[in-house]
């Protein structure tokens, strides 16, 4: 049976922008160890559930089809955003 991991995808540090991080992904656990290949040495693996990614809007229906088709599922809950609060004084303190 495949395990999932349910989480919200976090805010790209590199951009100041929020695009889709009020969407939940599922990611599966990857069922074998990846292995280097002879001839070019990329890492991979048989596994093909590894480039499947599902994007659901909340959390419930990410469990809800977890658990209609079967898979066991891990939610990782969403992390605490907090504001730095300063004023353009503070840069001179």
């Amino acid at each position: 049976m495949p395990t999932a991991r349910i989480f919200q995808r976090p805010k790209n540090a590199m951009q100041s922008g929020k695009h889709r991080t009020d969407a939940w992904q599922l990611e599966f656990e990857p069922s074998e160890a990846k292995r280097p290949d002879p001839l070019t040495g990329w890492a991979g693996s048989g596994d093909t559930r590894d480039q499947l990614r599902l994007l659901f809007p909340t959390a419930e229906a990410a469990i809800a089809h977890c658990e209609r088709e079967g898979f066991g599922y891990t939610v990782v809950p969403a992390p605490q955003k907090t504001l730095k609060l300063q004023s353009y004084a503070d840069n001179f303190k």
